[in-house]
């Protein structure tokens, strides 16, 4: 189906490419697989590249697109770095400490939260909670922190009454790794999202909108999924990621990412059984 040019191949991480952290063999296998035919294959996620642990990156990938489209990294070097400016972080953050809602302050370093997130974290028990408390930092001064994203959990406000209270610099979506409900969710700015992540990887290559497989299942993949050429859907995505989708393939434990991978040509040859290059 997508020939024998080179690709540049984006996949969301939680719910796409892993669950709850883990990765199932056939994801590492196909992704190895897609770079020795010749395609380019990025991680593009929510999470803050300081997010990312070795068992996420051990299939080996040409970059990350991270928090959600503010950092891109391709090759080892940065291509962007866009962070919220500071009075509106400032902004921001006053309004979560005023509802008491608990947050997370992403950079590509670390996360960093108030004193005490990490016993508000561990009682809530959420998806592999050490891969926020082995990054999170508490200095207790949070006003130098210049930061990508913010997650936020246990907040009294539902996501459309926080986003009315916090205005159009900055939009909020549903968590993409935490089962919260309407109590958890994620702060951009409202003019950062993945598809300009993307774009600045597909810039940087001399590629088009056309070269680009994207694969996701969350709201936030919502512009890269509109945005690529070959646009991947999980089963049980929102419906506007359906409407966008080429394609609909099972969530990790039936191995979509492999399955997408096979059915759109992306695997090298010598890979697949019968075959041989």
């Amino acid at each position: 189906m997508t020939g024998s040019r080179t690709l540049a191949i984006f996949l969301d991480v939680d719910g796409t490419y892993a669950d709850r952290g883990v990765v199932p063999e056939a994801h590492v296998q196909a992704v190895r697989s897609a770079r020795r035919a010749g395609h380019r294959v990025l991680l593009c996620t929510g999470r803050p590249a300081s997010m990312l642990p070795d068992p996420l990156l051990d299939a080996g990938f040409d970059g990350v697109v991270a928090s959600a489209g503010a950092y891109v990294r391709l090759d080892g070097e940065v291509l962007a770095d866009r962070r919220f400016p500071a009075g509106l972080a400032a902004d921001v953050v006053r309004v979560l400490d005023e509802h008491g809602i608990a947050y997370l302050l992403e950079t590509p370093e670390a996360v960093y939260g108030p004193v005490g997130l990490d016993d508000r974290l561990v009682v809530r028990g959420d998806a592999a909670p050490s891969e926020i408390l082995d990054v999170l930092r508490m200095p207790g001064d949070l006003s130098d922190v210049e930061f990508a994203k913010i997650s936020y959990f246990d907040a009294p406000l539902t996501l459309d009454a926080l986003r009315d209270r916090l205005g159009p610099e900055v939009d909020v979506l549903p968590s993409s790794y935490a089962d919260g409900g309407a109590h958890a969710g994620e702060i951009q700015l409202s003019r950062v999202h993945k598809a300009v992540g993307v774009e600045t990887v597909v810039t940087h290559l001399g590629l088009t909108a056309a070269d680009v497989v994207a694969v996701g299942d969350g709201h936030n993949d919502t512009e890269m999924l509109a945005y690529a050429g070959h646009a991947v859907a999980v089963e049980g995505a929102p419906p506007a990621l359906l409407a966008s989708a080429d394609l609909l393939v099972p969530g990790p434990a039936g191995h979509g990412v492999a399955l997408a991978f096979e059915r759109l040509g992306l695997l090298d040859a010598a890979s697949i059984p019968g075959r041989s290059s």
